[in-house]
């Protein structure tokens, strides 16, 4: 499995934003992210969600200033899944999934 080490990473891309970009060109599509965050001598889980070109996360404050990094914290990146929108409990909305951080860079990978 391929993590992707943001503090280093993003220095380059703000990989969020520009998914996020993506995100509001195409509002039938939902991004979950999942990795960690790395604080002092542990991790703890991390998950955002991407809909609409807004980012969410279930597991940690965010911050919605859009001239800060939407996470704060050095944190790693390891599954990306794309989901069909809406989600309903009695079909199966998932897409595709893929643990390299730019693959949903590309705006086909999303259709």
């Amino acid at each position: 499995m391929e993590e992707t080490l943001a503090s280093q990473t993003m220095a380059e891309v703000d990989l969020i934003k520009n998914l996020e970009k993506i995100s509001s060109e195409i509002p039938n599509r939902i991004l979950k992210i999942q990795g960690y965050i790395l604080k002092e001598n542990h991790k703890e889980q991390l998950e955002i969600i991407i809909f609409k070109g807004f980012s969410s996360s279930t597991t940690h404050p965010i911050e919605i200033d859009l001239e800060k990094k939407v996470i704060e914290f050095i944190y790693i990146l390891t599954n990306f899944k794309l989901y069909k929108a809406p989600l309903k409990k009695a079909q199966d909305n998932f897409i595709r999934e893929n643990q390299n951080s730019v693959f949903f860079l590309n705006y086909k990978n999303w259709i």
